[in-house]
């Protein structure tokens, strides 16, 4: 491999082309006098209105069927996300692009509320977010997330909050109003507990020290917390498991689960690169038992099978899984969402007579 200049602070240390654009730059003049340019790794911003911010999530697999996503693109720039692939169809690469350019959509706590008011909406919990974090770091500016709960606790409405970032803390408050209400679900993605892994895993993310932290004072506020251990990356973090799920329940986790990493579409490369670049020692070992738990492949988009893998390996680390949780976890659960509380403004006019 060519020698490169290693981009601290991100994940993907290339940006692959987008599957979707006809023509596209390269760095390809002989004097190299393009490649500083198009290698900045500033974070850029851009704004969307969109039409609607709440998208019906069509995979059997995923027990929410709705999802809201105030930010595309996600500067946490964790290497294996899945959502880097969506990056592409808005033109960019789901490569540094991916964590470098972010899509603010600045009407999305307005927009929810006007899908809310629909005479045909359903109440079901919606996933904040489906996609990419809601607490990554403009979040601390923009207070799209905050805005959009304050909607949600409005109308009564259930949801489902899953993030690696402590910025969660700031809205306590709200937290607490919806989950008195039985309104609320909190997931917290722990993925190590090895900081030079996890800077380099997710380079713009919460340690892991700090997210515990926030487990315990979330527990603390009586509010129920499941940890993601997610992905499980075979030669990586499987290891951890027994650690990983003992540290989430000494801090008042009430549940767990798991995803083993698959890497579809562009994140292949971008993985392949990125584990090679970090570590050369094992980087075939980690591919080869990814692909293991996969038929043979790194990639997997079969439901059902896609997050928890087959095979000698995936079997293994589902057994240590489901025994670890049994150890620590054992009889607690998260609390059954209310769903009979949703009202409308219309519905809440109407009390008034």
């Amino acid at each position: 491999m060519e020698e490169q200049t290693y981009f601290k602070g991100r994940g993907a240390q290339l940006n692959p082309s987008n599957r979707f654009r006809q023509n596209e730059y390269v760095t390809d003049h002989v004097e190299g006098l393009d490649g500083p340019l198009l290698q900045n790794s500033k974070t850029e911003y851009y704004t969307e209105n969109p039409k609607k911010i709440i998208n019906k999530v069509t995979s059997p697999d995923l027990g929410l069927s709705y999802s809201m996503n105030p930010y595309q693109g996600c500067e946490h720039g964790c290497i294996y996300c899945y959502a880097r692939n969506t990056h592409e169809y808005w033109g960019y690469s789901a490569g540094l692009d991916f964590e470098r350019k972010i899509i603010i959509k600045e009407n999305a706590p307005e927009t929810l509320a006007a899908q809310l008011e629909n005479p045909n909406w359903k109440v079901m919990p919606l996933m904040l977010s489906g996609n990419t974090d809601c607490y990554q770091p403009i979040e601390q500016k923009m207070q799209l997330t905050r805005r959009m709960l304050q909607v949600l606790l409005q109308y009564r409405h259930p949801v489902s909050i899953i993030t690696k970032n402590a910025l969660i803390l700031r809205d306590l408050d709200i937290l607490r109003q919806l989950d008195q209400l039985n309104l609320l679900h909190v997931n917290i993605s722990l993925t190590t507990l090895n900081e030079e892994l996890r800077s380099k895993l997710e380079p713009r993310t919460a340690s892991a020290a700090k997210r515990l932290a926030v487990i315990q004072k979330l527990s603390e506020a009586g509010i129920s917390v499941n940890v993601m251990v997610a992905p499980i990356i075979p030669g990586l973090n499987d290891h951890e498991i027994p650690k990983l799920l003992q540290q989430a329940a000494a801090h008042g986790a009430s549940s767990a689960a798991y995803t083993i990493v698959r890497l579809n579409g562009s994140i292949g490369e971008i993985f392949r690169n990125w584990v090679h670049q970090n570590y050369p020692d094992r980087a075939d070992k980690v591919l080869n038992q990814i692909a293991a738990c996969h038929g043979g492949q790194i990639n997997d988009s079969t439901y059902g099978r896609r997050m928890t893998g087959e095979g000698e390996w995936a079997t293994t680390i589902s057994n240590l899984f489901r025994v670890t949780k049994a150890k620590y976890l054992q009889g607690r659960q998260m609390k059954p969402y209310n769903y009979s509380l949703f009202c409308t403004k219309a519905g809440k006019q109407l009390r008034l007579f």
